[in-house]
């Protein structure tokens, strides 16, 4: 099943459409190939917005109860 979703950086924000069985890190990837996310932006934890907890970007959506319309805030790496 697809989910659309948006995934926020200290770089901005951007929406995708992805396939829920597909790791985290796979939406950070299409976002950096089609342009919307610079090439050092990997992230490997996010915090959900509907869940309100942290999610790992090694991961798939639905491991992680990721739904249509979250929106997955990055936690920068230090």
């Amino acid at each position: 099943m697809y989910i659309t979703i948006t995934i926020e950086t200290q770089f901005g924000q951007a929406d995708i459409r992805i396939d829920n069985e597909q790791k985290i890190g796979v939406g950070l990837q299409v976002l950096r190939e089609s342009g919307k996310l610079p090439p050092g932006v990997t992230p490997a934890y996010f915090r959900s917005h509907q869940n309100e907890r942290l999610v790992s970007a090694n991961k798939t959506y639905i491991a992680e109860n990721i739904f249509d319309g979250d929106i997955l805030r990055a936690i920068e790496n230090k």
